[in-house]
């Protein structure tokens, strides 16, 4: 008997099912191995976002000039620009002051130092330029000291800058992402003129504040916790009232800290320069400005809202952006607050501070520079940023009455 036919295209079916599986599985291990990717890749574009960085050398110094006591740099949007700046550098000075452009072209800037620089000094070709001037507290030449506040986390250092009077109205500086509070003294002779006492504090994770377990910012969300206990320490000094003066994301926590804080009857005004009132509008601008993919950086804002992935994105918790948003909770303010910001931003569109403006005129006094890059308004306009702050403080009747007069 001849065998059946049948048993060939059986064999021929069930190799036809095999292979369509092999597609199948091929495919779908090729899927998980591009969405794993995409989210490793997501992860560390959020990683950049929470975990503290180093200084990065951004300036180049093609000569110094001890004779003249001028320094010629590299030209870019930074160092062309008018006001006082500094550089942080290595060799014999680890950081020096910045003042006149002398001369420009196309490739170099020249400008005047303000910190001596001898025959000897040797200065390292690269350097970062900063916003910053004033280094250390002793380079404002009045009575100060070191202070500790607790935490929950350890010990926060602290500088104290009494006013000139005993006075029941203090400011408490809160400096910005990826700086110290060194970012915050610029603001301290403006406070000191006007008879209010300056606290200049850190929080978890700034490298001189205490860590966290993850080591990562949270963007303002728990940053302000830290902060608060500044408050109550200025509340058991004597404040009575208190200003709240925010660089940055500084500007977030004292945004935080005006609907949060356990001493928000103190609060009697906020001051912010180059604030981040909304961290989606700022984090999706920055993607576009280093040309991250925009469904990659809509990704990694999900892995650092939703808090999958920290092993990669580094952060403690998920951050809660809706929460720091200060646009759609605008209705929640209460104090009244000046924002200071520029057209000319680099890092954080003045957008949201805009809107902020926008939706609260009864309680939000905005000043607009144009050119000013970011944090760095005091540095080009400083007689300006100092007027409007004063005048502010004046408005608000938190100047000392001898101050005010002044």
């Amino acid at each position: 008997m001849k065998a059946s036919r049948r048993a060939v295209p059986v064999a021929a079916d069930e190799r036809t099912v095999i292979a369509l599986r092999s597609v199948v599985v091929a495919l779908a291990t090729a899927l998980i191995s591009v969405t794993g990717l995409l989210a490793l890749l997501a992860g560390r574009v959020a990683r950049r976002v929470v975990m503290p960085a180093v200084r990065v050398p951004d300036i180049q110094l093609l000569d110094v000039d001890t004779a003249a006591q001028t320094i010629t740099v590299n030209r870019t949007p930074d160092t062309v620009l008018p006001g006082r700046y500094g550089l942080f550098t290595t060799g014999t000075q680890d950081y020096v002051k910045l003042g006149t452009v002398l001369s420009a072209d196309a490739t170099q800037v020249t400008r005047k130092l303000l910190t001596q620089i001898g025959p000897t000094d040797r200065l390292a070709s690269e350097a970062a330029f900063s916003g910053w001037y004033f280094s250390s507290p002793e380079e404002l030449h009045v009575p100060f000291s070191s202070e500790s506040i607790p935490t929950a986390l350890g010990s926060c250092p602290a500088w104290l800058f009494p006013a000139p009077e005993a006075t029941d109205v203090w400011a408490i500086h809160i400096h910005g992402r990826g700086t110290t509070r060194s970012e915050s003294l610029r603001a301290v002779p403006v406070f000191r003129a006007a008879g209010i006492t300056s606290l200049l504090v850190s929080y978890r994770n700034d490298g001189e504040a205490p860590r966290s377990r993850g080591g990562s910012y949270a963007l303002g969300a728990t940053e302000w916790r830290d902060v608060d206990r500044a408050l109550g320490f200025a509340r058991r000094r004597g404040a009575r009232r208190i200003v709240l003066m925010g660089w940055s994301m500084g500007g977030a926590i004292a945004l935080q800290l005006a609907l949060n804080s356990a001493h928000r009857d103190l609060i009697a005004g906020v001051v912010l320069d180059s604030p981040v009132v909304d961290w989606r509008r700022v984090l999706t601008y920055q993607a576009r400005q280093i040309k991250v993919p925009k469904p990659l950086a809509e990704l990694a804002l999900e892995a650092l809202h939703q808090g999958w992935g920290s092993r990669v994105t580094g952060a403690d918790a998920a951050i809660p952006f809706e929460k720091l948003d200060l646009v759609a909770r605008a209705d929640e303010l209460h104090r009244p607050t000046l924002i200071l910001h520029s057209d000319g931003d680099d890092f954080v569109p003045p957008s949201a501070s805009y809107a902020l403006a926008a939706a609260r005129p009864d309680i939000v006094q905005l000043e607009r520079f144009a050119i000013a890059r970011h944090t760095k308004l005091w540095n080009y306009d400083e007689d300006r940023w100092a007027s409007v702050v004063r005048e502010w403080l004046d408005g608000q009747g938190l100047s000392a009455p001898a101050a005010a007069g002044s």
